[in-house]
């Protein structure tokens, strides 16, 4: 009965939708789910537990992959062989601390061999009636049945209480990791930002644009001291911690996007203790 039920889940709820797009062009993905932030008062048994991974978000339509945007990425033929028809949602990643890289991986036209060292992550499968606790044992048994390293279906895990996951994000975030996304088990996949899925770290983070390069003084002459830079909501701010001698050589050019990481707001809405973490690629700038 339960391969009876496997069969029909997949021919009539995970078919995917028909994909047109012409060179140059963004591809509609369907829903797409964005995470809220963790709230203290939630029942954590109820959810399923993952490491947040800091890589590239991807969708796979059926028979191609693109990012959350509907950009083509270009992944060599071998990358996605004997990948399921089915849509995933998941992270191009390789190891904590190491987004810079893969964005210069799967973001690229051109694929070389440094595409061996990517996995596609998966978290998800874009179906919109189906709860997530069945969407994940539908995952298991579709990756377990694809003949290829390359797809892996990240690890989900439960948790008891709230002392548990508080451990739980030091550990990752002690390891190098961003933090944790919580999943509630009966929650169906949702178009935009879900109160099911929640991310629990020890900061928030964010993306601005670069408006002018401020000179530094000091040890920091002939240099950029700080970068000016503007929050989508309009307002302004100095953005001067972070950055490596070489980045301050060569900083993320005007009207670029960076992503910044801070913990709350001053009194007049700016983030505060605000650090860079890295220039953002144009492809994967959040809509």
């Amino acid at each position: 009965m339960r391969s009876l039920w496997i069969v029909i889940f997949i021919v009539l709820v995970l078919l995917p939708k028909t994909v047109n797009a012409t060179p140059g062009s963004t591809i509609d993905t369907g829903p797409l789910q964005l995470a809220d932030k963790y709230s203290p008062e939630i029942a954590v048994n109820e959810y399923y537990i993952s490491e947040k991974l800091d890589g590239i978000r991807a969708r796979w339509t059926g028979s191609q992959l693109i990012t959350r945007n509907g950009n083509k990425i270009h992944a060599p033929a071998w990358f996605t062989r004997g990948w399921p028809s089915q849509p995933l949602d998941g992270e191009l990643w390789t190891r904590p601390g190491d987004f810079e890289r893969i964005a210069s991986i799967v973001l690229s036209h051109t694929p070389d061999a440094r595409w061996q060292e990517i996995k596609m992550m998966v978290f998800d499968t874009p179906v919109t009636n189906v709860p997530f606790r069945e969407r994940l044992a539908q995952l298991q048994q579709l990756i377990s049945l694809t003949d290829n390293p390359t797809l892996v279906l990240i690890r989900q895990f439960r948790l008891c209480c709230k002392d548990a996951l508080e451990h739980k994000i030091d550990a990752v975030t002690a390891a190098g990791g961003e933090g944790v996304m919580l999943h509630h088990q009966h929650a169906l996949y949702e178009d935009g930002r879900s109160t099911n899925l929640l991310k629990a770290k020890r900061h928030e983070d964010d993306e601005a644009r670069v408006i002018a390069h401020l000179p530094g003084h000091g040890k920091f002459a002939g240099m950029m001291g700080s970068m000016l830079v503007e929050l989508r909501n309009g307002k302004q701010f100095k953005l001067g911690t972070g950055f490596t001698d070489q980045q301050r050589l060569t900083p993320p050019p005007v009207g670029s996007w960076v992503t910044f990481k801070y913990y709350g707001f001053t009194q007049r809405g700016l983030p505060r203790f605000a650090s860079f973490m890295r220039a953002r690629p144009d492809r994967d700038i959040k809509n």
